[in-house]
């Protein structure tokens, strides 16, 4: 099944590339909604915090633009991933006022529960990439396994291993310092 949905996935991907192509610029909200959330995990797992909405929304301007050098519409999935990391290595070669996460951050719990979850993204973030992407889309983003393989484009055992040595490792960074163990 989850073979199937990767190749129901990227052949709808295929019919919103080709209609955007042909001037429905409605088709590409499709196309955003389908691949947002796996952008913004992928650029979360790479740049700050307080720098990821803008950047989604930067990936997404440019997939617009270059879409016509899209040779397989079929594989917008993987080229819209190399668009995100891109932009995320792009990123890191500017200098920029400050990495801190800006102000107006939603409050959805105490000052202890954000700086918790700051140094848990702290912790996936010095993980190996493979491992940082998969955590942050399992995570943070609230994917499945199936879902964050249809839309990597790994396979599904990639994805349960990646998983489960992320999380080992997660494990051990904060073992130390979460105090609740």
């Amino acid at each position: 099944m989850p073979a199937e949905a990767t190749v129901h996935e990227a052949s709808d991907d295929a019919r919103l590339v080709a209609a955007v192509r042909n001037g429905d610029r409605s088709a590409f909200d499709g196309l955003y909604e389908r691949h947002a959330r796996t952008i913004h995990g992928v650029l979360l797992a790479r740049v700050p915090y307080g720098h990821v909405d803008d950047l989604v929304q930067e990936v997404f301007l440019a997939a617009l633009r270059k879409l016509g050098s899209l040779r397989e519409p079929a594989a917008f999935a993987g080229w819209l991933l190399a668009i995100a990391r891109n932009r995320a290595a792009d990123f890191h070669r500017q200098p920029h006022a400050s990495d801190e996460p800006p102000e107006d951050i939603p409050d959805h719990g105490s000052a202890w529960d954000y700086c918790e979850a700051r140094a848990a993204l702290e912790a996936i973030r010095s993980l190996p990439e493979a491992y940082r992407e998969t955590l942050i889309l399992r995570l943070v983003e609230g994917m499945t396994g199936p879902e964050i393989a249809a839309r990597t484009g790994l396979t599904p055992g990639s994805v349960r291993v990646n998983l489960h040595r992320g999380m080992k490792q997660l494990r051990e960074k904060l073992g130390g310092s979460s105090g609740h163990e």
